[in-house]
């Protein structure tokens, strides 16, 4: 049922959110049936599009990664994504029991799966490794991912929307000091010699 979730949440999330709470899936089957598939569409994407298509600035040379550069990259990036899942769900139970959204099922990594949906799909775009339309199309999905954070957040843990949006908030920065420190890693992980080798 968890695909069925997937294009729910883009056509009418709030009857999805629902759906999704009365399931209560286990965190192995939520990884099998969502998880890992979706992290495949931007990690294969980018995979293609920094092989075989390229990029380039201006009328500059179309510049390419290397298989063996690209192919790490991309494991490296599959792995964040499935680790900052997980991650990121444990700190939505922990701040549960603080919005008196204590459930017998900790949904934490339920919410923040479900809720990186717009961002796995529109990874898609990577296959046309374009600076600006890449830029474009992640700061849509982001947008959509915020809003079903604080759309179902409220539903999946039954509390009230007033508490559910402090609550979503919390969630939001957690997320986004997530990905800075995800950045500075990447930085530290490139000066060890992991980092991309350009063809041209």
């Amino acid at each position: 049922m968890s695909l069925t979730h997937t294009f729910g949440l883009l056509t009418h999330p709030d009857q999805q959110w629902e759906a999704i709470r009365r399931e209560s899936e286990s965190v192995t089957r939520l990884y099998t049936g969502h998880v890992l598939l979706l992290a495949l569409i931007p990690a294969l994407a980018g995979f293609f599009g920094t092989t075989q298509v390229g990029w380039q600035i201006g009328d500059g040379q179309v510049t390419r990664l290397s298989i063996s550069s690209a192919l790490s990259l991309s494991v490296l990036f599959y792995a964040a994504m499935l680790a900052g899942i997980f991650i990121l769900g444990k700190f939505i139970d922990f701040f549960a029991a603080t919005y008196d959204a204590v459930d017998e099922t900790p949904r934490g990594i339920t919410m923040a799966a479900y809720t990186a949906t717009p961002i796995f799909l529109i990874g898609v775009i990577a296959v046309y490794p374009n600076i600006w339309v890449n830029m474009l199309a992640g700061l849509v999905a982001i947008a959509y991912a915020v809003y079903l954070l604080y759309e179902g957040l409220p539903i999946l843990m039954r509390i009230p929307e007033d508490r559910g949006f402090m609550f979503a908030t919390a969630v939001l920065t957690v997320g986004l000091i997530m990905f800075v420190a995800l950045l500075a890693i990447s930085v530290v992980i490139w000066s060890m010699g992991i980092g991309p080798e350009y063809v041209t």
